[in-house]
């Protein structure tokens, strides 16, 4: 609830228990600051996180739990100091709305490796003591450090997934320099993650093969997203065929999965990069000395490189696959997501639903 004497001023839904369930909650965004932006949500992308959190699974969530960090929106009022946006810029907000600003890897625009710890979207304790609520509600106001720009002609509803999903994938592609035409990759998972490294290979000139466990996939990982292969990871004859065949590998997938039977898939000097989150890997060390593979972890993306990729994704019309939602069926939505049951990301249309 508000303190006392502070307007309700911003409107949402949030989870009250670990159950998880969402509905309508009213509460108080701080007073925009000299280097602030106030944006007017219009969607919001839907990530597992937003299921971890609303069910408290790391044990840590501070209830009422508004979710969301694939943020878009209109911006309607800037701060005094803000000269990077101005009053009706599309913008965007990702996993993070805050850093220290002042360490290593800030200063290297890794705000996401904060080495005092970024702030979190949701679920964190901002530099005014509150704690951070996410986009599933009418506006947010964030420091213009941590907004991107969206460029007019890229329609703002598929952008929404752009700010976790697509910078995931993008960060550790160009850190590990998987944009080389001609090269190979290997895409594990065909989620919201997977999905787009397969556009984003495909347009870095890539020969992109997914790896899946439900041959229902397959049509549309080659004819809907263009992979050029489809493989069965549980078919112990095609996984085989591909031994030291890959250049690079990006592993999306959260469960539990046999890392050693895909390290062989890659050449010499390979590159596995791991941005799922697997209870525990296991791997043989043989599988990578005698080969001289990498295996590298990485999680979202600094504010440069965030912008960097939004603005390749409107260079080259890359947009993700989603499935826009009123946030009245949120509940329903995080239960399919669970299921897998989403080609390949719910966005919640906030703008004409959250009333």
């Amino acid at each position: 609830m508000a303190s006392d004497g502070v307007t309700e001023n911003c409107l949402g839904w949030a989870a009250r228990d670990p159950s998880g369930v969402l509905s309508p909650y009213k509460f108080s965004r701080r007073a925009i600051g000299a280097d602030d932006i106030s944006l007017k949500i219009t969607h919001c992308g839907v990530c597992y996180a937003d299921v971890i959190w609303s069910r408290n699974k790391h044990g840590d969530t501070r209830y009422p739990f508004v979710p969301g960090h694939e943020i878009v929106g209109i911006v309607k009022e800037v701060g005094s100091n803000v000269h990077r946006f101005k009053v009706g810029d599309h913008v965007g907000v990702g996993t993070y709305v805050n850093s220290c600003r002042d360490c290593e890897s800030c200063n290297d625009s890794l705000e996401n490796y904060c080495l005092k710890g970024s702030v979190f979207t949701f679920n964190a304790i901002d530099a005014d003591g509150t704690i951070t609520k996410g986009g599933y509600s009418s506006h947010i106001v964030v420091h213009e450090r941590y907004c991107f720009q969206i460029p007019n002609e890229y329609p703002l509803a598929p952008a929404a997934p752009l700010l976790c999903a697509g910078i995931t994938v993008y960060s550790p592609m160009m850190h590990h320099k998987m944009n080389q035409p001609g090269k190979s990759l290997g895409v594990i998972g065909l989620g919201g993650l997977g999905h787009m490294a397969v556009k984003l290979g495909k347009a870095f000139g890539l020969k992109v093969s997914v790896f899946s466990t439900s041959i229902s996939k397959k049509e549309e990982a080659l004819n809907l997203l263009g992979a050029d292969n489809f493989v069965i990871s549980s078919d112990q004859q095609q996984m085989k065929a591909l031994t030291k065949s890959l250049d690079f590998i990006i592993d999306t997938a959260s469960g539990d999965h046999p890392i050693d039977s895909y390290l062989q898939l890659l050449k010499i000097g390979g590159i596995y990069s791991l941005v799922g989150f697997p209870s525990e890997i296991k791997f043989s060390p043989a599988t990578l000395n005698l080969a001289q593979r990498t295996i590298s972890g990485s999680i979202t993306g600094g504010t440069k490189m965030t912008q960097e990729m939004i603005d390749f994704c409107a260079a080259h019309k890359i947009y993700p696959k989603i499935e826009v939602i009123p946030i009245e069926y949120i509940n329903e939505a995080l239960e399919r997501l669970i299921k897998r049951d989403v080609k390949y990301r719910f966005v919640i249309d906030i703008e004409n639903s959250l009333k």
